[in-house]
């Protein structure tokens, strides 16, 4: 691993205020979907800080598109 490639993964991680605000939601309700278990987002927990992988945000918003009315 280079140290461009840490920097670059370093870039990525966003804390959970910013996971929130990218997802519309409260990091309230962030932190209660991590700790049940809700949905599989997935974070890095780094020491006590939880950060997340905007391309990990992205990917979970995308598999919950959807094209119709249909909600399953």
């Amino acid at each position: 691993m280079t140290i461009q490639t840490i920097i670059d993964n370093t870039r990525e991680l966003v804390d959970e205020k910013e996971a929130a605000r990218i997802l519309d939601i409260s990091p309230g309700t962030l932190a209660v979907w991590r700790s049940t278990g809700r949905y599989n987002l997935r974070f890095v927990k780094i020491g006590r800080n939880v950060r997340y992988r905007r391309s990990d945000l992205l990917a979970w918003l995308e598999k919950r598109t959807r094209e119709t009315g249909a909600t399953a």
